[in-house]
């Protein structure tokens, strides 16, 4: 039996998911607890007995193994830009679309307590952008020479005025400064090309920072961890949406991803007007969009959840209306790896995860900004459009637990409270039962039309 090991170095669990390629059927998955502060591989090992277990008469032939990874804290960066709405905001949605956790944003001529900040927050890489194609390069430029001699010590990936880019070279390579240039995340005012910046910082991760997260190990066992964990899920994401060229896909979709710290939105729609009449403002939206919520999550952001909405909006979604909310918010903050038993507990987790769904979706989509002109009311769209989206599909461990994922996912959809925001109106619900998006993202790497053809089949519509 040829078959393909696909696996997630996760943040809390290590996942492993078997594929056989020729009867393109998932032979068993398994999980452990990840590793990272010993040797991450001692969680591959536990976890690969476990899925060990799911074999039947014929141990499959590993013909290849593929990996990404969000241990270690993931991918950090911080991004860098020149005006905060333009060219760092694009630098932050091509740094969310690699796959990477932004850890702060910065906009105009870097201070030296700036830099002293950065050190302090140990990125992995920064994102340096600045000025479209022909325009401002002074802040850019400034801020290159104060990066070269600060000795901060990780790889910058530079995507900024093309007109730049031969003095920041020749800044960075006198500042032995590890650097890669690219296409500019901004040529044109509000028009944003994230793709080249992302590929770059895809390089840079798996040649430089693999080492640093003491994932050596793995890149020996496996044919290499290919890309950080979000950045599978996006793929994954992609090619359901698209299809392969053999394969039709989904059309438009969205993936939302409940976890512990954070919840993540993944939108593969192009966003236009759904109506007519209606004009474009703000910076241009990727088709492949990425969005992380620091302060909504199940466990180690659960009392950020609560500061962040209050108790009136957990509240709206519970059955047991007398839970003491801040006091089960706290505790969960301080007991991540608490697994609910009782009813309450239960109503509690599932309410969380629906207001994470409700304010990370809101935040994600677009918005009409109404305003009167001598024409009589107009509306401008800020953002995505994504209410003719056609399914969103759900991942995280307290939609696959639930007796009711789809309660769950009808958090994201559109309501009446904002009458104003482009979330989804009437999208069918996939549940990602096995946890297998990253693993498709892995595995449509080498066998697109396989990734398509096996998501269909394991991929629950409820």
């Amino acid at each position: 039996m040829k078959a393909y090991l696909l696996i997630d170095f996760g943040s809390t669990y290590t996942k492993l998911t078997a594929v056989d390629i020729e009867k393109e059927e998932i032979i068993a998955t398994s999980k452990a607890i990840t590793t990272v502060e010993k040797d991450i591989m001692d969680g591959f090992y536990k976890a690969y007995a476990l899925l060990e277990e799911g074999f039947k008469d014929e141990k499959p032939n590993f013909i290849k193994k593929l990996a990404c990874s969000s241990a270690a804290g993931g991918l950090k960066i911080i991004a860098i830009g020149l005006v905060p709405e333009l060219t760092a905001e694009a630098a932050k949605r091509a740094a969310l679309g690699a796959g990477a956790r932004v850890m702060k944003t910065y906009s105009f001529e870097l201070t030296d307590d700036e830099i002293e900040e950065i050190k302090g927050l140990k990125p992995d890489m920064l994102l340096l952008a600045g000025g479209t194609d022909g325009g401002n390069k002074e802040c850019i430029l400034y801020n290159a020479e104060l990066i070269a001699r600060s000795n901060i010590g990780v790889p910058v990936v530079v995507a900024g005025n093309k007109s730049a880019n031969s003095k920041i070279r020749e800044l960075f390579t006198k500042g032995n400064v590890v650097h890669a240039v690219c296409e500019n995340v901004m040529p044109r005012l509000n028009v944003i090309n994230v793709d080249p910046a992302r590929d770059e910082i895809r390089k840079i991760f798996m040649e430089r920072i693999i080492q640093a997260k003491g994932l050596q190990g793995a890149e020996e066992y496996t044919s290499g961890v290919m890309m950080p964990t979000p950045a599978a899920v996006l793929r994954a994401a992609r090619v359901l949406s698209e299809g392969s060229d053999l394969e039709e896909g989904y059309g438009e979709l969205i993936v939302a991803d409940i976890g512990g710290a954070t919840t993540d939105i993944h939108s593969i729609a192009k966003g236009e007007p759904s109506k007519p009449g209606i004009n474009l403002r703000g910076l241009e939206e990727p088709y492949a969009k990425r969005t992380v919520e620091g302060d909504l999550g199940m466990r180690y952001s659960a009392l950020s959840l609560w500061e962040a909405v209050g108790s009136r909006r957990i509240k709206k979604y519970l059955k047991f209306k007398d839970l003491k909310i801040e006091e089960a918010a706290r505790f969960r903050h301080e007991n991540i790896r608490f697994i609910p038993e009782t009813m309450e507990e239960v109503d509690f987790d599932e309410a969380m995860a629906k207001v994470c769904l409700d304010v990370s979706m809101e935040r994600h989509c677009g918005y009409l900004e109404p305003y009167y002109s001598p024409m009589g009311m107009v509306y401008n769209q800020v953002g995505k459009d994504l209410m003719e989206t056609k399914y969103i599909i759900g991942t995280g461990g307290v939609l696959v637990h639930s007796e009711n994922p789809k309660e769950i996912l009808e958090a994201c959809v559109y309501n009446t409270d904002n009458i104003n925001s482009l979330k989804p109106r009437y999208p069918g619900f996939i549940l990602d039962e096995k946890y297998i998006l990253s693993a498709m993202g892995l595995l449509s790497e080498d066998l697109p039309d396989m990734a398509v053809r096996i998501m269909k089949k394991y991929l629950i519509q409820l």
